[in-house]
């Protein structure tokens, strides 16, 4: 009990660091979320509401994702804790009261790239300019003070006149230049801020995962048409999967698709074999044991969802079973060699829900015979 009380007072304390505004509020108004558009009129990176009752802080997030699934990963974001999105160009902004919903995005949110605690964002025309201006009068007391090494990251998307290492190296000397006997690391740090770049928007904010999301710890045996994770999830929630639905994938490759539907299925955590590499661990703010132990107990043993992952070459199905069997649910899906003029031998007529897969593309295979045969089957 004591540790918890201790650890809102610190989220509290934080929270008052990272110069929050404070908004009163009257017993009748009630205590919503705070819609985006709101938050950005106050000014903040995250309000306090206050009645006589409760006191809680609404804080906003950003998860970067590929262009073109913004909507598939603002409606995954909603799914996992409840935020009020906005989808914008290869990102989204999202609202949330508690630093554990954050830390839940990064163990199982499977469309973003990177999860991170936003601070602020700007547009510019003369980027190193507005990049000091913006640095100078936003708050950084709250994260700098838990720190003793820190360290700038940077994607940069679009036509610029500079590089991300620039930028990187600008935001450095900026904080050093502004927080004396502060250090920059770049293997060991305590925190990482990231400068996400979109065109001529920058958006400012701290990594909680502190590694690339859409990075599959379980691609170990790879085809060289193979799918980012992020992509195959994507194409699967387009597809209406349903988590009793009965899905294949004739074309497996390395078995990605089916993968991510299986952990979509079975809530397994995306990242449950890199629970000691998060970012968010070195930052104490929460009770990451229990966060990720409650998050554990939500997994399926016995999903209903039927997967079926077929190829019509053996190396590829056992390239799909050994991935399967890295990402934890290999018992979860069945594999089989499978030429596709025998899948209607395989399955009664309507069986299968829903067919989601990466069509062959390669100059060298009879692509008009294939195609001819997958859609008569």
């Amino acid at each position: 009990r004591e540790s918890r009380e201790s650890m809102l007072s610190c989220q509290r304390g934080l929270a008052g660091d990272l110069g929050h505004t404070r908004l009163k509020r009257k017993p009748s108004e009630g205590c919503g979320r705070l819609s985006s558009s709101s938050a950005r009129r106050a000014g903040g990176s995250s309000q306090t509401f206050l009645n006589g009752f409760d006191c809680f802080s609404v804080m906003k997030g950003f998860a970067i994702t590929s262009k073109g699934i913004e909507d598939i990963a603002a409606a995954e974001i909603k799914e996992l804790i409840c935020a009020d999105c906005k989808p914008e160009q290869g990102c989204v902004l999202f609202d949330f009261k508690k630093f554990e919903e954050l830390c839940l995005l990064c163990y199982k949110c499977q469309s973003a790239d990177r999860i991170l605690y936003w601070i602020g964002e700007f547009e510019f025309h003369n980027f190193f300019e507005e990049l000091e201006r913006f640095i100078e009068k936003t708050r950084f007391d709250g994260w700098i003070s838990k720190c003793r090494t820190f360290k700038v990251e940077c994607i940069r998307m679009g036509d610029h006149d500079f590089k991300s290492v620039d930028a990187e190296a600008k935001v450095a000397e900026i904080l050093l230049k502004k927080n004396k006997g502060k250090k920059l690391g770049m293997k060991d740090y305590d925190i990482i801020f990231f400068v996400y770049i979109m065109g001529n928007n920058c958006y400012f904010g701290v990594d909680f995962a502190g590694f690339e999301l859409n990075k599959r710890p379980y691609k170990i045996f790879l085809h060289p048409n193979s799918l980012r994770g992020t992509i195959a999830y994507a194409l699967i929630r387009e597809s209406g999967f349903d988590k009793n639905d009965t899905m294949l994938d004739p074309f497996s490759r390395d078995g990605v698709i089916v993968i991510e539907a299986a952990l979509h299925a079975s809530n397994f955590p995306l990242n449950y074999y890199k629970k000691e590499k998060f970012a968010f661990l070195k930052l104490n703010l929460v009770d990451s044991g229990r966060l990720l132990e409650n998050a554990d107990k939500r997994m399926l043993k016995k999903p209903k969802a039927r997967l079926y992952c077929f190829d019509y070459m053996f190396k590829h199905v056992d390239y799909s079973r050994k991935n399967a069997k890295i990402a934890g649910v290999d018992k979860q899906i069945n594999f089989s060699r499978v030429e596709l003029e025998w899948l209607d031998i395989k399955f009664r007529k309507e069986a299968v829900d829903r067919i989601v897969t990466n069509l062959p593309s390669s100059k060298n295979a009879n692509l008009d015979k294939i195609y001819n045969e997958f859609f008569y089957q």
